[in-house]
């Protein structure tokens, strides 16, 4: 387990970026092709730092909302269903980690005035014939950079409800997103109706109002009390206000609506030896679910068959701290280690033993959350302990003549490490001690993450901003 903050102080931002140690202006233009700076390979010599390109996103913008926050949620909203133009506006819940437990509160706040730029993917070749027109065209590039909206920096809108004790999970109801689930480090889960929040930042003006209101003081829809504290939390995103807890006494409670504003708790039958980490309904299946555990297991439970899993199955040789049913290819199921690998299987293969397609062994240190993207059903995003968060997409594979040909066409601007794995997309740097990530469900390429000294909202310039996929 390498959850909790111990005796978080208050957060402080970070600068992040590309290696630069001699004083040197980043628009020096180097005389040899720039190299990629690997993570835990390469070590920085005296007086070396890592500053950001930031023409490797679109977007990248880092805030904070006082104390770290170890979970978070997107919150769905009506502003539209696929949304591929900047400005952007976002909705979130986070739960804190304050030093005293009376500090602590859930954070309902927006995020609007998201202003980027989408950039090439390979930049435009260069003659001696047209050198005047190419300078031209880099100033012209230069004064898009700067957009109309570029002056407006992005506005936080925040209102908080206090809450007694650190908050390890936090969620909103896909169905309902005023619906929000919280895991208390007391060992309450609590269900929350946050919908006059939401309507109150709906109605702001975003011309410049920031800061925080008054915290404000409001009772829980439901609670319930877990022997220990956990960390395990979904709802389904099927069935309405079906909500699974699992704590770090090994116990899975089944959460069932009997109203808009009750549930039933019900236990069910220890499967996992030690603490479960995290719980994933099925995206198709209203009754199937699926727990990890630090005993290194994988469970898949149907409700309809009792109160036992239907399988079980060793998934790693450490602790599987965080799992992520893909919704675009509902076979397929991502998990994360303690030992830094991650693996993917495939469902339909578990009766013959060997459900693993693929595994990856890039990351040295703990997974912290691993997560499919909404829209792109082979791609994902893993973050770690080692502080990146990096993004996968499966269904590549290296292919000599394209790696040639792009070489040409870049004319070898950057020499990248033979030994990189050709799945690997992105890698984002800069946060230190990365917990969790998701991709906005209606931003196509929009990925915000927390680590101990805040949040970073990222859309890296090689992901496509595509249409969901077929059958999304």
């Amino acid at each position: 387990m390498t959850r909790s903050l111990k005796n978080p102080k208050k957060a402080k931002r970070k600068n992040k970026g590309s290696k630069k140690g001699d004083g040197s202006s980043s628009s020096t233009i180097p005389s040899a092709p720039a190299k990629v700076w690997q993570p835990g390979v390469d070590k920085l010599e005296d007086g070396e730092e890592l500053q950001c390109d930031p023409s490797a996103y679109n977007y990248l913008h880092a805030f904070h909302i006082g104390w770290p926050c170890l979970s978070f949620d997107i919150v769905r909203d009506t502003l539209g269903l696929v949304r591929t133009e900047f400005p952007h506006t976002v909705y979130f819940m986070a739960g804190t980690q304050a030093e005293k437990a009376s500090w602590n509160s859930i954070g309902i706040f927006k995020v609007s005035n998201i202003s980027g730029k989408r950039r090439e993917l390979v930049p435009k070749s260069e003659t001696d014939d047209t050198e005047m027109d190419s300078d031209n065209s880099d100033s012209e590039d230069d004064s898009d950079d700067e957009d109309p909206d570029s002056s407006k920096s992005p506005i936080l809108q925040l209102r908080k409800v206090s809450h007694e004790g650190c908050i390890n999970r936090i969620r909103s109801m896909s169905q309902n997103p005023h619906i929000c689930a919280s895991w208390a480090d007391t060992g309450y889960v609590q269900v929350w109706d946050f919908k006059s929040h939401l309507n109150a930042l709906a109605e702001l003006e975003t011309q410049g109002v920031q800061g925080v209101a008054s915290v404000f003081n409001q009772d829980p829809l439901a609670k319930y009390k877990h022997q220990d504290e956990g960390y395990a939390l979904d709802w389904s995103p099927v069935d309405p206000g079906m909500l699974a807890s699992g704590d770090c006494k090994n116990c899975i409670y089944l959460w069932k609506p009997t109203s808009a504003a009750a549930w039933n708790v019900d236990k069910m039958n220890t499967a996992h030896k030690a603490s479960v980490e995290d719980l994933q309904w099925s995206p198709t299946e209203p009754n199937v679910f699926a727990s990890c555990s630090v005993d290194g297991s994988i469970a898949i439970w149907d409700t309809r068959l009792g109160k036992s899993p239907v399988t079980s199955f060793k998934a790693h040789n450490a602790d599987v701290n965080v799992i992520s049913w893909n919704r675009l290819a509902s076979c397929m199921l991502a998990s994360g280690s303690d030992d830094g690998t991650f693996s993917i299987r495939d469902l339909r293969l578990l009766k013959d033993g060997d459900s693993v397609v693929a595994h990856f062994e890039y990351h040295k240190h703990p997974i912290t959350s691993i997560e499919w993207s909404p829209h792109e059903a082979s791609s994902l995003a893993v973050s770690s302990s080692d502080n990146q968060l990096t993004i996968w997409d499966l269904s590549l594979e290296k292919d000599e003549e394209e790696e040639a040909e792009f070489k040409a066409q870049t004319k070898e601007q950057v020499k990248a490490p033979e030994d990189l794995p050709p799945q690997l997309l992105f890698i984002h740097q800069g946060q230190k001690d990365l917990k969790e990530l998701h991709w906005h469900t209606q931003i196509p390429g929009m990925i915000v993450s927390t680590a101990a000294d805040g949040f970073n909202i990222l859309m890296p310039s090689n992901i496509q901003t595509t249409l969901p996929s077929e059958g999304a």
